[in-house]
């Protein structure tokens, strides 16, 4: 599985709505608590036009693009850190992915019952946090006597970790997520291994009835704003109609303009969560494929060769590296290489969005 987010929320949120308009998969959605026993995991093509266009220039090969994993974890209910409902493999699951997608319904429906009986998202949020917060004070505990009792052993380091470890679940304590803490180099092992909840980047998503915004999903931006977060608003059960209804971007189109919409917000969420994971895209042009590829931002030109074949990795040469801007208007790769637009990029090269590279290997 590559990059993957986790769509988290209480039950009856439409996340499992949402899960099928992404992947226009087969989730079971029905209308009780834990209709969704075991995860659902879709791989979803990331949209991308520059993608397209650059496979105009090369018709005859396949286009390929790159992808996020969506991940439907079973709805949390209130003391699920504690077991409740099945609160222990849904908090399990959600330890596995790389973020959180947080969807908060912000929809009436007199056949869909809300599990707390009204819709309230600051509610239904503090719910779903409150319990990602009590785990990881649980689970940063006991990971804090351990590093006590290295403090009576030999490393002049260990009272320092400790320290430092205690000020992490202080800051828990207070009701802070672990995204929001300062942490410090020398426990950054330790947290890595712990893999908290709440130290996971985190999108909100308002999920709303047919009829687009309203104040319940007005309450959810505000939410997002105010823990420094991004807000995406979905009309799931419609846009997951739809998907299912259309089989061509045409006939969707025409779905579309039914409701005044001019796209769907599935692709913004699909971005918002490339961005919320800090992905860039690059581009081959090698054989028989035109493809994108998926790697953080950072990633150097060696690193990225490896996602290709870990062999382009250790035998990694040089890159060849063109801005697709200059590629598309060029017309062809051998009008930019006439051109002198090709730069030479080396092992410490990081990669930039939109590059499409050639690896040279030995």
């Amino acid at each position: 599985m590559g990059f993957s987010c986790g769509l988290v929320g209480l039950p009856n949120a439409g996340k499992s709505t949402l899960f099928n308009a992404l992947a226009n998969a087969d989730a079971r959605v029905e209308c009780y608590p834990f209709c969704t026993i075991e995860a659902n995991i879709g791989s979803i093509a990331v949209p991308d036009e520059r993608l397209d266009r650059l496979a105009g220039l090369f018709p005859s090969k396949k286009k390929v693009p790159t992808h996020l994993d969506f991940i439907d974890i079973a709805g949390l209910v209130k003391h699920a850190s504690e077991g409740e409902g099945m609160g222990n493999q849904f908090l399990s699951e959600i330890r596995a992915v790389d973020a959180v997608l947080h969807v908060v319904r912000c929809f009436e429906h007199a056949d869909v019952p809300h599990v707390t009986g009204t819709i309230d998202p600051q509610r239904d949020i503090a719910i779903v946090e409150t319990e990602l917060l009590l785990k990881d004070h649980e689970t940063l505990s006991r990971v804090a006597k351990h590093l006590h009792q290295e403090t009576k052993g030999t490393d002049r380091l260990a009272p320092s970790r400790a320290a430092a470890w205690d000020a992490l679940v202080d800051h828990v304590a207070r009701g802070l997520p672990v995204r929001s803490a300062h942490v410090d180099h020398l426990i950054e092992p330790q947290l890595h291994e712990a893999s908290p909840l709440t130290g996971k980047p985190c999108l909100f998503v308002a999920n709303v009835g047919d009829e687009g915004e309203n104040e319940y999903s007005a309450q959810v931006e505000l939410a997002a704003r105010e823990r420094g977060a991004e807000a995406v608003v979905i009309r799931g059960r419609l846009e997951a109609e739809i998907v299912e209804a259309a089989s061509t971007p045409e006939e969707r189109a025409v779905f579309l303009a039914e409701y005044g919409l001019a796209d769907t917000s599935l692709r913004a969420l699909i971005r918002a969560g490339y961005r919320l994971l800090h992905l860039v895209t690059f581009f081959t042009i090698e054989g028989p494929e035109v493809r994108a590829w998926t790697v953080p931002e950072g990633t150097t030109a060696p690193q990225a060769g490896g996602r290709i074949h870990s062999d382009f990795a250790d035998r990694f040469v040089l890159a060849e590296a063109v801005d697709l801007p200059l590629l598309l208007a060029a017309g062809s790769e051998k009008a930019l290489r006439d051109s002198g637009k090709v730069r030479r990029a080396g092992r410490d090269y990081a990669v930039r969005d939109g590059d499409v590279i050639h690896f040279i290997c030995s």
